[in-house]
C-alpha cells in the first residue's frame, strides 16, 4: 500500500482512517511512504496494522522510527531516494492500493489536484496500471467534469472518492514569505554563514529550497555582507 505524503502535501484523512481500522482484520501491511511526517503514519505500526516500511524521508518522525525498530514493531525494506522509490513503484514495489489526495473530484472520479499535484500522478498510475485500487480523498465533490478547473487524473484511474472532513494538510515548506521564517531559522542561517561560508570562503553555492535556506538568502545581502563575508553567487535551486 502506498500512502501519499511528501514534503508538503499529505493524504491525512485517509492516513487517519487507516489508523482506525481493526488490526485483527487488517494487519502486517507493507507500507510505501515517500515521506513519514505525521504521527498516524507510525501509529499503524504500533497497532500492528502495518509491519514493513519503504520510505525516502522521515523528518520529525525519525526518532520514533528508531524506537519502533528497536522495539521490533517495524521493519524497514529500504530507505530510498525519491526518484528510486517512485521508479520501483513500477517494478518490484508495485502497490495494490494507493491512498492519495486532491482538491476536487467529479462524480465520475475525474480528479483535480490543483497547485499541489506533487507526486500524485506517479502514485496513481503505479497502482491503476497494476490492477490496484486507488482511493482519493478530496476537499470537494462536484457534479460534472465541467465544474472542475481541469482534469489532472482521469476517473478511469480512480476507484473510490472520499470527501474528507477537512482540507488535506499542506505545509508550505517552499514558501519565501519572510513572515513565516522563525527565530530558529535565523539562528541556523547565521551559524551556517559564520561557520561554513565565511570559514571556507564560499563563493558559489546551491541552496535548494525551504525556510532555512530562505533565511540564509535574507541574511546574505544584509548581515552577512556587512559583518562576515562579501559577495556570493547564490543559486536557490528553484
Amino acid at each position: 500500500m502506498v500512502l501519499e505524503g511528501n514534503n508538503q502535501k499529505q493524504a491525512d484523512f485517509l492516513s487517519r482512517m487507516l489508523a482506525e481500522v481493526n488490526p485483527q482484520k487488517v494487519h502486517d501491511l507493507h507500507m510505501i511512504m515517500p515521506s513519514v511526517g505525521r504521527s498516524e503514519h507510525l501509529d499503524i505500526f504500533e497497532k500492528g496494522i502495518a509491519r514493513k516500511l519503504d520510505f525516502s524521508f522521515s523528518g520529525t518522525q525519525s526518532l520514533r522510527i528508531s524506537q519502533l525498530l528497536e522495539d521490533g514493531m517495524l521493519e524497514i525494506g529500504a530507505i530510498h531516494t525519491y526518484i528510486e522509490l517512485y521508479s520501483r513503484l513500477y517494478v518490484d514495489l508495485a502497490p495494490n492500493v494507493a491512498l492519495i489526495a486532491g482538491y476536487k473530484a467529479d462524480r465520475k472520479g475525474n480528479l483535480y489536484t490543483g497547485p499541489s499535484t506533487e507526486d500524485t500522478p506517479a502514485l496513481v498510475e503505479a497502482a491503476a496500471f497494476h490492477d490496484g485500487i486507488v482511493i482519493a480523498q478530496v476537499n470537494e465533490l462536484v457534479d460534472d467534469e465541467c465544474d472542475l478547473p481541469r482534469v489532472d487524473i482521469p476517473g478511469s484511474w480512480i476507484d473510490y472518492v472520499v470527501v474528507a472532513d477537512k482540507p488535506f494538510f499542506i505545509e508550505p515548506l517552499f514558501t519565501r514569505d519572510p513572515r513565516l521564517i522563525k527565530q530558529e531559522h535565523i539562528l541556523m542561517a547565521m551559524m551556517a554563514i559564520k561557520g561554513i561560508y565565511a570559514e571556507h570562503q564560499v563563493q558559489s553555492l546551491n541552496h535548494g529550497i525551504g525556510f532555512n535556506t530562505a533565511a540564509i538568502e535574507l541574511l546574505l545581502p544584509t548581515w552577512a555582507n556587512s559583518s562576515v563575508c562579501a559577495a556570493k553567487s547564490v543559486n536557490t535551486g528553484r
